[in-house]
C-alpha cells in the first residue's frame, strides 16, 4: 500500500482513470458486437444507422487517450468495410 500522500492520491487517480477506461471499452465492444449482430443478420440499413454512434465512442475515446489514433482509424474502418 501507499505511504506518501502524493502517491495515495496518485492510487485514487489511477482507479478512476481504470474506471473510466474500462467503460469506453465495454461501450465499444457491445456496439461492435451489436453492429456484427446486424451484419450477420443481413439488417443492412440497421447497420449503418448504428454506424455513427460507433464511430462517436471510438472518437471519444481517442479523444481521452483510452485508444490511439491508428487504433481508432483501424477500427472505424473496419466497422465501415463490415457494414457497407
Amino acid at each position: 500500500m501507499p505511504i506518501t500522500e502524493s502517491t495515495k492520491k496518485a492510487l485514487r487517480q489511477s482507479k478512476k482513470k481504470r474506471l473510466s477506461n474500462i467503460n469506453y471499452n465495454k461501450k465499444i465492444k457491445d456496439l461492435s458486437k451489436e453492429l456484427a449482430l446486424l451484419v450477420s443478420q443481413k439488417k443492412m440499413d440497421e447497420a449503418k444507422k448504428l454506424l455513427p454512434q460507433v464511430y462517436k465512442i471510438i472518437d471519444k475515446a481517442t479523444k481521452v487517450n483510452v485508444l490511439k489514433k491508428n487504433t481508432a482509424s483501424r477500427r472505424k474502418s473496419k466497422m465501415a468495410r463490415m457494414a457497407g
